[in-house]
């Protein structure tokens, strides 16, 4: 069975039982954090958060693909990606969650 994702609904729900401010309030505080969060990773093409992980923006060159399918090729432009990398610690409580399941 999969399980569903985890939305910004339901991190609204969590900061709203956990730190206990109004459901309002923490939707609020959710927005303008991701909004201040990617106007930052823009300007700076990087943010690290201490025992959390680093993201950074990448340019991806074009470059050649193919279909899986049909085997042909077609051409993927030149992109702008961004790549998360997990602290030690983050890599740590996933690696310990799965050993304990």
């Amino acid at each position: 069975m999969l399980k569903k994702s985890f939305t910004r609904k339901n991190l609204i729900s969590k900061v709203h039982q956990k730190i206990g401010f109004s459901k309002n309030f923490s939707s609020n505080l959710i927005d303008n954090f991701f909004e201040v969060f990617v106007t930052e990773l823009i300007k700076n093409s990087k943010i690290k958060i201490s025992s959390f992980g680093t993201f950074q923006v990448l340019n991806k060159k074009r470059r050649i693909g193919r279909n899986p399918k049909n085997k042909t090729e077609a051409i993927i432009s030149a992109r702008k990606v961004v790549k998360f990398k997990p602290s030690i610690l983050v890599k740590n409580k996933i690696k310990n969650y799965e050993n304990n399941q």
